[in-house]
């Protein structure tokens, strides 16, 4: 476990780095102060007023007034702003006549977030115009401010985000992508330390060591880096929720249990890589194809339900999958393990696989030659 620094870099060096880039990375939670653009055709008194709204929400910040829409355009294209808002000529002078002027606001969507966010400030300042406009036509006939915010937002909507008020993003991706990542590595150094073992040609000694008892053997060699990775794996969630004050409204005992699980259903799914794929370079290639993908089928970047029938039904087939659900559940949502029993299960299922195939990853050993 000492003799080569790639298990000092995977078991220590790569999560730790990944712990602090990703908390790091996402300190502010959700982005501030995204560049926009605005073209303003008309100059007038009110569309600057609409330029000074928007520039005064807290996700955008106006960074520059275009002269037309072509260079706005063109700004946008080389990614110096995420959207512009264009006010045409003549706007004020219709929105003081009452004939329904046009606001257009466009925005980049090759960056998910970013144009979200930009697209939402941009609607919102439009809205708050419009309905400024209305009240004051409102006011112009004669109606009270009761009569015409009655009328302007005959229903007054309350939202209140629970267990994560703060709409913070680090809380919903840290959680998921950190994990995903020391899973990621947990697969690929149990791979490469059993597979090392038939590269050296030192795989009939190592069974032999175990009285020739492929459980025994395994048992002695993943053992380590199992209470290892499990020891990083503690100190990531005590970063997370003790130092960063995550929300844990399940309890840090669960968090715990949930963390072995994953560790140990991480090195269950490079066993049972190794043992259908017993060459070292292609089980390496299948683990880091499994955990890749994983990222993008575990449903916290696109919602599970969405997807096609194959590809939610092949999401199951994926330990991360179960982890994300049990960890919302039961750190995010509060609720206790016995709401996570079918995800555990399945985490248990993983865990129980390898064992299928222990005769077969025998045979390998112990006829096993190695193919660069």
């Amino acid at each position: 476990m000492c003799s080569r620094p790639i298990y000092f870099y995977c078991i220590v060096a790569a999560p730790l780095f990944c712990l602090v880039f990703f908390t790091s990375l996402m300190n502010e939670g959700l982005p501030h102060d995204l560049p926009i653009g605005v073209v303003d055709m008309d100059g007038s008194s009110n569309s600057r007023s609409i330029v000074r709204t928007l520039d005064a929400m807290d996700q955008v910040k106006v960074v520059q007034v275009y002269s037309d829409y072509s260079s706005a355009r063109d700004a946008m294209q080389r990614n110096l702003i995420y959207g512009f808002l264009y006010i045409p000529e003549g706007f004020s002078r219709s929105l003081q006549s009452f004939r329904q002027p046009e606001l257009t606001y466009y925005t980049s969507y090759s960056y998910y977030v970013p144009g979200s966010l930009t697209y939402t400030a941009m609607r919102k300042a439009s809205e708050l115009v419009s309905g400024a406009a209305s009240r004051t036509q409102l006011y112009a006939k004669g109606a009270t401010e009761a009569q015409a915010m009655a009328f302007l937002q005959p229903i007054v909507i309350e939202s209140h985000p629970t267990f994560n008020p703060s709409l913070n993003y680090a809380i919903y991706l840290n959680n998921t992508l950190i994990p995903g990542i020391i899973m990621l590595l947990i697969s690929l150094l149990t791979v490469y330390s059993i597979g090392s073992e038939v590269k050296e040609n030192t795989a009939r000694q190592w069974l032999e060591r175990g009285n020739h008892s492929i459980l025994l053997s395994l048992t002695a060699k993943e053992l380590p880096y199992t209470v290892a990775f499990f020891a990083i794996g503690i100190l990531c969630n005590v970063y997370l929720y003790g130092i960063l004050q995550y929300p844990c409204n399940g309890g840090f005992l669960p968090t715990m249990f949930l963390t072995l699980c994953m560790v140990l259903s991480a090195q269950a799914l490079g066993i049972l890589f190794f043992a259908l794929i017993p060459t070292l370079r292609m089980a390496l290639s299948m683990c880091s194809l499994w955990g890749v993908v994983s990222f993008s089928i575990c449903g916290f970047s696109f919602p599970q339900p969405a997807m096609e029938g194959p590809v939610r039904a092949l999401s199951y087939l994926f330990p991360l999958r179960h982890y994300y659900l049990a960890y919302v559940s039961q750190t995010l949502d509060g609720n206790g393990m016995l709401y996570s029993w079918n995800s555990y299960l399945a985490l248990f299922v993983f865990m129980l696989l390898p064992f299928v195939f222990m005769i077969r990853l025998k045979r390998e050993l112990i006829h096993s030659f190695y193919i660069p």
